[in-house]
C-alpha cells in the first residue's frame, strides 16, 4: 500500500474491562463499526487513544488488534510513540511487520527541544525505519516542528507526511506552501476538527480527528462536501461539529469527554485508567445528559426521555440547565412541587 494518506482518519479509543484490561472483543466491534460508518483509516495510539497510559506490550497489542480486525479494509496509521529514538525504531519494526500503513511519531517530548535537535530526532527514525513515518507536530505536549524543520525532513523518501494538531490554519497553509513544490506526494492531515473545513479548503488532505470516533458519519460527510467543493452544506455541519467538540474537549480532562459521549454510540468503554474523583464522576453523568441531546440533533442517538434543555453555548451552563430540569421533573412527579 503506497498511496497517499487521504480522508479521516479516527484516532480511536479504547475500551477497558471491569478490570481495567483492554477489552479486545469491544475493540474489534468498534473497529467495525468505525469502517462500516465511512472512516478512511484508523490511527490507534494516538492521544486520543491514551497511549501514555498503555505498557509497551499493550501499546503493541493495540496495533495487532487493529491491523487484523483492519484486514486490509482502510489503512492504519499507527501511533509509534516511544520516550526515545531507540525505541521508536522498534516500534516501527513492530508494527510493520503487523501490516500498518504508516507509523505517526509524535516530536520528542518532556524534554523541551530545539529546531535542530528535533530535526535530528526525526532524520535517525526516516533513516532506519522500515516503515512510512508521518510527523506529528502537538505543540500542547511536544516540541514544536516549525516549518524549516518539515521542509528538511521533508526530503527524506520514508517522510511521507504530517499531522498537524496545532489548529493554526496559518501554520498549515506555510507547511503546504514549503512542501508541496518538492513533494506532492507529501500528505498534510489537520488534527484539529474545529478547523476541518478551512484545513481542507487550503489544501489538507484530511485529518485524524477524535469525533469521527464518536460520529464518523458526520465527519466523513464533512469531508466529502468539502472536497467537492459543496462549501454551502459543509459549513453548516462544521459549525454543528464545533458545539459537539466543544462539549466534549472543554467539559472534562482529555479525553474522558469522548469515553463518555462513544457509550452513547452503544459502546461499552468502561472506565479510564486516569482514577476519578467523585464530583468528575458525577459531572460526568451531567455532560452525557448534555452530549446526548447534541447527538440526538445529529439523529444518531435517542434524545433524554426527560428531553433536554435549551442550550446556551455556554456548556458550564447548559449541563448545570440540564441537571437543574432533570431535578425538577423528578420533584413534580413526586408532588413535592
Amino acid at each position: 500500500m503506497t498511496d497517499k494518506l487521504r480522508g479521516i482518519f479516527t484516532p480511536n479509543l479504547v475500551p477497558l474491562d471491569s478490570r481495567g484490561e483492554i477489552n479486545e472483543a469491544e475493540l474489534r466491534r468498534y473497529v467495525d463499526w468505525l469502517i462500516a460508518r465511512g472512516v478512511h483509516g484508523l490511527y490507534p495510539n494516538g492521544s486520543t487513544g491514551e497511549f501514555t497510559r498503555f505498557t509497551v506490550e499493550e501499546r503493541r497489542r493495540i496495533i495487532k488488534i487493529v491491523c487484523q480486525q483492519c484486514d486490509g479494509r482502510v489503512p492504519v496509521l499507527a501511533g509509534a510513540a516511544e520516550a526515545n529514538v531507540r525505541e521508536t525504531i522498534r516500534a516501527c519494526e513492530t508494527y510493520h511487520e503487523y501490516g500498518a500503513r504508516a507509523v505517526a511519531v509524535v516530536s520528542p517530548y518532556y524534554y523541551r527541544l530545539s529546531p535542530e535537535s528535533v530535526y535530528a530526532y526525526f532524520r535517525e527514525i526516516a533513516l532506519h525505519s522500515p516503515i512510512d513515518v508521518t510527523l506529528y507536530n502537538i505543540p500542547l505536549f511536544a516540541s514544536p516542528i516549525d516549518v524549516p524543520t518539515i521542509r528538511r525532513l521533508a526530503e527524506f523518501p520514508r517522510v511521507i507526511g504530517i499531522k498537524d494538531s496545532s489548529g493554526d490554519v496559518t501554520f498549515m497553509c506555510r507547511m503546504i506552501a514549503a512542501v508541496r513544490p518538492i513533494r506532492p506526494d507529501f500528505s498534510f492531515l489537520t488534527g484539529w476538527e474545529a478547523a476541518l473545513v478551512p484545513m481542507l479548503v487550503m489544501g489538507a488532505d484530511g485529518g485524524t480527528h477524535a469525533t469521527s470516533g464518536i460520529v464518523p458519519e458526520l465527519t466523513r460527510l464533512i469531508f466529502d462536501l468539502t472536497t467537492s467543493g459543496r462549501l454551502s452544506e459543509a459549513v453548516p455541519l462544521q459549525l454543528r461539529l464545533i458545539e459537539l467538540f466543544d462539549a466534549m474537549i472543554t467539559s472534562a480532562d482529555f479525553p474522558e469527554g469522548f469515553r463518555a459521549a462513544v457509550e452513547l454510540r452503544g459502546f461499552n468503554f468502561g472506565a479510564s485508567r486516569q482514577p476519578l474523583s467523585e464530583s468528575q464522576r458525577i459531572d460526568r453523568e451531567a455532560l452525557q445528559k448534555v452530549l446526548r441531546c447534541i447527538l440526538a440533533d445529529f439523529g444518531v442517538a435517542e434524545a433524554p426521555a426527560e428531553g433536554c434543555a435549551p442550550r446556551t453555548g455556554n456548556l458550564q451552563r447548559d449541563k448545570v440547565l440540564q441537571v437543574t430540569e432533570a431535578v425538577l421533573r423528578e420533584l413534580r412527579e413526586r408532588g413535592m412541587q
